[in-house]
């Protein structure tokens, strides 16, 4: 009978000796530490600093702005919806942020405390589940909801001007819902503003942020107005100042519809390529003109290459603040070329 040591294990099975790893108890793991916030920081300063690398910073909203005032201080609205669908006439809002700043109308910057309203909205219809997914807004999320109709009053009242990215969207469904929105003035920060001649490769809000370094969890309304309210406050350069700049000189002059009645067939090709549109309801091809001094050129053009000397009548509708971007018919004007 073999011999067996006080343990009760044979000679053989002393510890350490002929014992596998996998036999041996495995200690617990170390759980890594999360960096604190000021340790994260410095680990992105020193990745900065190295030309392979960039660095997205989450963003945070701000709710005052220290800047000094230099000029007339203008009373903006930032403002963005989530709703139901793409057609006004059909879907509904869902969500609606405001973001109630005071802009020195001469730097473009926000200047003192920033006021925010974030409602949510039963649309009285099923959330899409597309629209679920892109939102993250639930038919739970809103059932029974209303938005605070008092307290968006009070926000609109002595707005000098209403921005959103991607007004001529924004804009039918707010009146509908809210029919105060009809009487302001309003800008588009995505078209009024050249984001391509500034330098950028695109005008969709995410692309813009994450050109000046920040992230945000999208397609929710508060987040997106104070992702915009940054993006336009950028500085630019010596010489071109903010987006904020440019929206406001946008919206102070009108623009004009143009649409090229009675043109010949044989000038589609020419007029597209000038980036007319065809409105196949009216089945008129028509454009847009920033200035009155681009309506003139292209009236010239018209004329020229288009009805090429024959007697024309185009018709022209001016728009302002108060009406671009709205479904409402701006002022007509019938002028012969």
């Amino acid at each position: 009978m073999p011999r067996k040591t006080a343990s009760g294990l044979g000679p053989s099975a002393r510890p350490g000796v002929g014992v596998s790893p996998e036999a041996l108890p495995t200690p617990p793991p170390t759980e890594a530490r999360a960096p604190s916030g000021s340790e994260a920081e410095a680990m992105a300063r020193e990745l900065e600093r190295h030309p392979n690398y960039r660095v997205l910073r989450r963003l945070v909203p701000r709710l005052r702005f220290d800047h000094a005032a230099g000029g007339t201080l203008l009373t903006v609205l930032v403002l963005d919806t989530e709703t139901t669908g793409l057609v006004a006439a059909r879907d509904k809002i869902m969500e609606l942020a405001l973001l109630r700043v005071h802009v020195d109308s001469h730097s473009g910057l926000p200047v003192g405390a920033v006021e925010v309203y974030d409602g949510l909205q039963d649309p009285g219809m099923p959330i899409p589940k597309e629209v679920q997914q892109i939102t993250g807004i639930t038919d739970a999320m809103v059932r029974g909801q209303q938005l605070d109709e008092a307290r968006i009053g009070l926000m609109l009242e002595g707005v000098d001007l209403v921005i959103a990215h991607n007004a001529g969207f924004d804009r039918p469904f707010c009146e509908a819902r809210l029919p105060q929105f009809a009487s302001l003035r309003w800008a588009c920060s995505l078209v009024d503003v050249n984001w391509k001649a500034l330098g950028y490769g695109s005008a969709k809000l995410e692309q813009l942020a994450l050109q000046h370094g920040w992230f945000y969890d999208a397609h929710r309304a508060e987040v997106d107005c104070h992702a915009l309210l940054a993006v336009l406050g950028v500085p630019l350069g010596a010489q071109q100042g903010n987006a904020m700049q440019a929206l406001l000189a946008a919206s102070a002059q009108p623009s004009y519809r143009l649409q090229a009645t009675g043109a010949p067939f044989e000038a589609k090709d020419a007029l597209k390529a000038r980036s007319y549109r065809w409105n196949a309801e009216q089945k008129v091809w028509h454009t847009v003109l920033a200035n009155a001094e681009l309506l003139q050129a292209e009236l010239d053009w018209l004329k020229a290459g288009v009805y090429q000397g024959r007697a024309a009548r185009v018709r022209v509708e001016k728009l302002d603040a108060r009406t671009k971007y709205a479904t409402r018919v701006g002022e007509i004007s019938t002028p012969s070329i």
